[in-house]
């Protein structure tokens, strides 16, 4: 078949608009994937109050032995205990002393659970998730290729890869979604004989840190609960009588990490929008006078019977 002026045209001009019909729609998705996230109704989390924790570690021996851990053997301390949140630990507990000697304080460490998480946002093949039922961020080893990026995003370093092994995996706490869904709580909060540690939906447990605060004026820090709008909000919350930032709580503002710089992406792909725009409103153009310049030759014909030779 030849292949005429007029069908080049055509199809020049159906697969231009087709292509910017496309990249629209893909800036349009982009802007629809940066809305601010929110926690889901039925979320769930930690409370870990400092004031009421002692140091004993029953967490994390409760932690390794649901979660099928042996500990870190590398390290010299007691019930092998890592001494940062690592391959063999999904949960640990922390000393805070200062210099000067002026108080101290325990600390709990384990993932936050973010509103907004930016090792989801991150995550190129979705191997992390974040259920949309009660807000718990899982990891799905069949769909991690251990690129690690989730470890670089998380503001809290979290994530932790798994260099041991023939196939290796990312080691976070996913507030033992096993037992959740069976209807038991996480293994942590059944153990803490000081109850510095609760579980329970984030409703509750934010009630329940005001409800502390008021009935002691004075005892928390600035009379506020980390992780109730810190980097968009957390499901582990945290109560703590030194600063926050003292015990490894990051000064995030109330925007969450995927939130803040998806802004930068957004203005982004709006500036690529102008010439995407401007292509498809030229390429509009130039089939309109084409379809008025062949409607114009065909009344040329009816009129003088002649017929151009293409």
């Amino acid at each position: 078949m030849e292949l005429t002026r007029r069908a080049a045209l055509k199809s020049l001009g159906a697969g231009a608009v087709g292509v910017a019909a496309t990249s629209l729609v893909s800036i349009q998705a982009v802007a629809e994937e940066s809305s601010e996230g929110k926690a889901p109704k039925h979320a769930v989390g930690l409370l870990y109050d400092t004031t009421r924790c002692v140091g004993c570690q029953s967490c994390v021996a409760a932690c390794n032995e649901v979660n099928n851990l042996e500990g870190d053997l590398r390290a010299d301390r007691i019930h092998h205990s890592a001494q940062d949140l690592n391959s063999f630990a999904k949960n640990i507990i922390k000393l805070y002393r200062p210099t000067d000697g002026s108080g101290y304080s325990f600390v709990k460490q384990q993932c936050m659970h973010c509103v907004d998480p930016a090792c989801v946002a991150g995550c190129s093949f979705k191997a992390l998730t974040k259920n949309p039922d009660n807000g718990v961020v899982g990891w799905t080893s069949s769909k991690c290729m251990g690129c690690r990026y989730c470890e670089i995003t998380c503001p809290y370093h979290i994530p932790k890869f798994q260099w041991e092994g023939l196939n290796p995996k990312i080691v976070k706490c996913e507030l033992c979604k096993e037992r959740l869904a069976v209807g038991k709580e996480p293994a942590c909060s059944t153990v803490c004989p000081a109850k510095a540690v609760v579980y329970g939906t984030r409703e509750q447990l934010l009630a329940e840190a005001k409800r502390r605060i008021e009935a002691n004026p004075g005892k928390y820090y600035e009379n506020r609960v980390f992780g109730e709008n810190d980097g968009g909000g957390t499901q582990a919350l945290y109560l703590s009588h030194v600063p926050f930032e003292k015990i490894g709580l990051p000064d995030l503002g109330n925007e969450s990490v995927p939130e803040k710089y998806l802004k930068w992406q957004k203005r982004l792909y709006s500036y690529l929008a102008v010439p995407v725009v401007a292509y498809a409103t030229m390429v509009a153009v130039i089939r309109k006078n084409w379809n008025d310049h062949q409607h114009h030759m065909q009344e040329e014909q009816e009129r003088t019977g002649l017929r151009p030779q293409l």
